[in-house]
């Protein structure tokens, strides 16, 4: 395989003929880019290849999942990438169009130690990616990540005979009875299902009707042009229909699912989003009392609460910080032996008695509904009560190219930690401690904090802001100390969303 080109541009013979993969495709965790501007298809062979040539360099059994997403390019990117991977000697199991957990689902329930599930997530259309693993329930972080980059541009990949294309017909069937297998709810329950025309429309209504709730659905029908807004439950164009529906149809609760359905956001009977974190934090509490002594895994993205909680103290409960990403929560749940990992974006991972230990958005939902299931007389928004106040921002992503993203945050790293170091103030609150283990997250010291991190996989930073005294120092935080700061850097651009 000859090495693939940086520099080819569509609508040419070169492009017809030659593999063109831009080095920026390939993040901490996964591999994304925008498909034509970014890499072709011959790219994407070239991608398949490397894979196979790395499983095989690693010494694991070369048998593999793949599925892909439901975008209108999607399925063609999903065969070139099983070209290279047979030209690479590998047993390709296809299990169709999938959500990201069913792919992961597919390693256990195939015997497959591998995995490439085409998607892009919730990336807006154009954007293409491969999310990757060879070690179940895991997936690849950046040392893998980095050695595949390598033998990709660098025209490594080895082909070798062997390889072997299976289709595996109705896989979708076995998926939604493994998920609802894990719950079944007694309580009558009320539930909107969101799905922003995205692939998991295919799957999550008929999931949560098998759990035993009444189901509403939203935005299902499945649509590759997303016609209303990205299948981001994260996004506020989301979380805002789904409360509208809420109120409308007086569910118990709205479930929002991701363009590839490795993620749940929630809404509670009233119309107010849970952020993440913060129903992680209610089924970490729900869970504790069922398991005591359990280990949580939490971002650094996440609530201040988790650290002070009295109900997960008194069921001996240990909570770990780590490095926001799927692929960073997913591997440290598995290397402490966490019951659950929980991660602000809407990534949970349940293990133990509760999942195979990766992230899935049906998986999340269910937890969800038996937590419910297990108070009765609780509303959601009652046990959301419960918890102790504080008022945590969206993330909100200003751009900042891919390429210089990260000596930006470094010095915007460097800035925070000199002025901790000083015994420096933020709005009149002396600076705790500065955690750099991801970015920078700023403690203060009535608890509320600030975060700037880099994105794994767009051209973006990150900004969360918690404040344990109200709403409106939440606003402040972001308002008068993060925007002021970050807009002194010409590098950085507008924010994709704002408090």
């Amino acid at each position: 395989m000859l090495n693939p080109r940086q520099d080819l541009t569509p609508n040419t013979a070169d492009y017809e003929n030659l593999a063109f993969v831009k080095p920026t495709g390939f993040r901490e965790y996964d591999a994304r880019w925008i498909l034509e501007k970014e890499i072709n298809l011959l790219g994407i062979q070239a991608l398949g290849l490397g894979l196979a040539t790395y499983v095989h360099e690693i010494g694991v059994q070369p048998r593999i999942v793949v599925g892909h997403d439901f975008r209108g390019y999607s399925l063609s990117v999903k065969q070139a990438l099983i070209l290279g991977l047979l030209e690479g000697g590998m047993e390709v199991l296809d299990v169709g169009l999938a959500l990201s957990p069913m792919a992961y689902f597919g390693q256990f329930e195939l015997d497959a130690p591998c995995v490439a599930m085409v998607t892009a997530s919730h990336n807006e259309n154009g954007w293409t990616g491969v999310k990757m693993g060879a070690n179940k329930p895991l997936t690849f972080g950046p040392e893998e990540m980095g050695r595949l980059k390598e033998i990709v541009l660098d025209g490594q990949g080895v082909a070798r005979d062997g390889g072997k294309l299976v289709r595996i017909d109705d896989f979708r069937e076995t998926f939604i009875a493994d998920v609802a297998s894990k719950v079944q709810i007694r309580r009558p329950l009320k539930v909107v299902c969101a799905c922003g025309n995205g692939t998991a429309g295919a799957f999550a209504p008929e999931a949560l009707r098998r759990m035993g709730v009444e189901v509403i659905e939203m935005d299902t029908d499945l649509d590759y042009t997303f016609p209303k807004y990205n299948p981001n439950p994260e996004d506020h164009a989301m979380l805002l229909q789904m409360a509208q529906r809420v109120k409308e149809t007086g569910a118990d609760l709205a479930l929002g699912f991701d363009g590839d359905g490795d993620r749940c956001g929630v809404v509670d009977d009233t119309g107010e989003e849970i952020f993440a974190d913060k129903i992680g934090l209610m089924l970490a509490r729900d869970l504790s009392k069922v398991y005591p002594d359990s280990t949580f895994v939490v971002d650094v993205k996440s609530t201040g609460l988790y650290k002070t909680d009295e109900v997960l103290k008194a069921n001996g409960a240990e909570v770990v910080y780590w490095k926001t990403g799927h692929s960073y929560i997913k591997r440290k749940t598995a290397e402490l032996g966490a019951l659950a990992g929980f991660e602000k974006s809407g990534h949970f991972f349940m293990a133990g008695d509760l999942g195979h230990g990766y992230d899935d958005g049906l998986v999340a939902a269910g937890a969800v509904l038996a937590m419910l299931d297990r108070n009765p007389g609780k509303r959601l928004s009652e046990l959301k009560a419960a918890l102790p106040d504080a008022w945590t921002s969206l993330t909100m992503s200003p751009h900042c190219d891919d390429e210089l993203k990260y000596g930006v945050l470094d010095r915007i790293v460097k800035e925070y930690s000199d002025l901790a170091a000083a015994g420096g103030e933020i709005l009149g609150r002396k600076i705790v401690e500065a955690i750099t283990v991801n970015g920078v997250r700023v403690h203060l010291d009535d608890g509320s904090w600030v975060l700037v991190r880099a994105s794994s996989n767009k051209p973006e930073l990150v900004v969360v802001v918690e404040s344990m005294r109200s709403e409106d120092d939440m606003r402040d935080l972001f308002r008068k100390e993060i925007k002021p700061r970050l807009a002194a850097y010409s590098e950085i651009g507008a924010f994709n969303q704002e408090i």
